[in-house]
């Protein structure tokens, strides 16, 4: 049977992430939203490690280097953000096998503790920008390989030594390979302008797409040279991984803003990859490749990090609307309906980031309707986000449960409902139902407010 695995290619410019590019990530927006097809694909898949090659790892010329590390953090703090910090577990047994797979069919290998001037357990950027994506919450070990200066040839049979180890150890393992294409698109592009990049990166994606990783590794040197590349030999190893399995890969995106090319892709099974872009009923918007709202995708990584690892997420948000205060109401669902819902009507936190994170947690762990999530429910948990605006006063009159949620008052006791829930046709039925969460008789007499949300799914 063909061994199970996935792999990624990924762009790494700082920028794609929010807390760096602010405003500028919609110039990027096709490979944020094929990053966060990729995010579902490795949410799906489950692996037991990621391995990730980054051209900015710590490097040697003459071998590879393998991250054997305990843990691994990094974040992006020299491009001026105070988040994400991504901070993971390593797997060392994993990197030793790694290593010991490689030097036994002769790859030149070495693990990275054993170079003294090098540090370990420290992700580069190259490795934060996609793990920013795909594992914010650090669920899975992470263990960093580094390129070398030897032949493609020896990158593509790294490639499959780094599977062939995963297998003997039973390792379910997701390959990242991070990288660029060329730094030369357009004139005044960082790395300076040659028309051969534009060819470059034509014949990259044309040859990711089809999945001929072999043809990488014969690429004519001059226009590689031209191209001014970090990606190449990352890819030519995730196409030594993923030889002799069943996996596809698929060209997710391509684009080039600031004269450098970023191509992502993904790979495995047919089935996971057509899973992986079709959005669940639960995800905003319906395209494939749809990327969860901030609010939504901050609200799993909470739920994610308490469930598994009895960890609080501590994500700064200095700007936008998660740095604003507003009160916010976190509804969890799984195939059965409901799972957990948990909210506050106005704010309780610094900002909204915290206020989410907070009620995150509380909706999976202490509604006192259901029990706690486990660890198995996450993967099909559907998670929505009403972020509430300030009540008003109301009649009964002006009430539409379909555009607005109420709150009815008797002295202390408050009760309130979210607006447009299935099965909720008339203010009547809403105003009741508030009432009876509260604990207040139908024939006593109410105060009513109403408030609109904005919902993200």
């Amino acid at each position: 049977m063909a061994t199970d695995v996935i792999g990624i290619i990924a762009p790494h410019p700082p920028i794609m992430v929010s807390e760096v590019g602010g405003r500028d990530v919609e110039f990027v927006d096709d490979s944020i939203r094929a990053m966060h097809v990729a995010a579902r694909l490795v949410g799906e898949f489950g692996p037991n490690t990621i391995v990730l090659m980054s051209p900015h790892a710590p490097v040697v010329a003459d071998s590879f280097l393998i991250d054997d590390s305990e843990s691994v953090q990094g974040d992006l703090g020299q491009f001026g953000a105070a988040g994400p910090h991504i901070s993971s577990s390593g797997d060392p047994g994993l990197a030793v096998a790694i290593f010991e797979e490689a030097r036994a069919t002769g790859i030149p290998t070495s693990l990275r503790h054993s170079h003294l001037q090098l540090p370990s357990g420290m992700l580069d950027h190259a490795a934060v920008v996609p793990l920013s994506f795909i594992d914010r919450a650090g669920r899975w070990p992470v263990v960093e390989v580094s390129l070398s200066s030897l032949p493609n040839s020896v990158h593509r049979e790294f490639g499959a030594a780094i599977r062939r180890a995963a297998d003997h150890l039973g390792r379910r393992v997701a390959f990242i390979a991070s990288g660029d294409c060329s730094h030369r698109l357009l004139p005044g592009a960082p790395a300076g302008y040659d028309p051969l990049g534009a060819e470059f990166d034509k014949q990259v994606a044309a040859h990711v797409s089809q999945g001929d990783y072999r043809a990488l590794e014969h690429l004519d040197p001059r226009l590689v040279d031209a191209a001014g590349e970090c990606g190449l030999r990352s890819f030519i190893t995730l196409g030594g991984f993923l030889e002799d399995t069943d996996a596809e890969t698929r060209l997710l995106a391509y684009e080039g803003p600031w004269g450098v090319g970023y191509v992502t892709a993904i790979a495995g099974s047919t089935t996971r990859l057509d899973r992986a872009m079709t959005p669940s009923a639960g995800q905003k918007g319906g395209q494939p490749g749809q990327d969860e709202s901030e609010p939504v995708a901050l609200a799993r990584r909470a739920i994610d990090a308490y469930v598994r690892q009895r960890r609080v997420i501590n994500e700064t948000y200095t700007e936008g609307l998660l740095a604003s205060e507003a009160g916010a109401f976190v509804s969890l669902h799984d195939r059965d309906g409901l799972r957990g819902c948990i909210g506050t009507i106005s704010p309780t936190q610094k900002t909204l980031a915290d206020e989410i994170v907070h009620n995150a947690i509380q909706a999976a762990t202490a509604d006192p309707r259901f029990p706690a999530l486990t660890p198995e429910e996450l993967g099909s948990l559907e998670v929505s986000v009403d972020i509430l605006h300030e009540p008003e006063p109301a009649t009964m009159a002006e009430l539409n449960p379909r555009d607005f949620g109420v709150i009815v008052s008797a002295d202390w006791r408050r009760g309130l409902l979210l607006p447009d829930l299935a099965g909720v046709d008339s203010a009547e039925e809403q105003v009741l139902i508030a009432m009876r969460k509260a604990g207040i008789d139908p024939h006593e007499r109410v105060t009513l407010e109403r408030f609109r949300v904005d919902r993200y799914q």
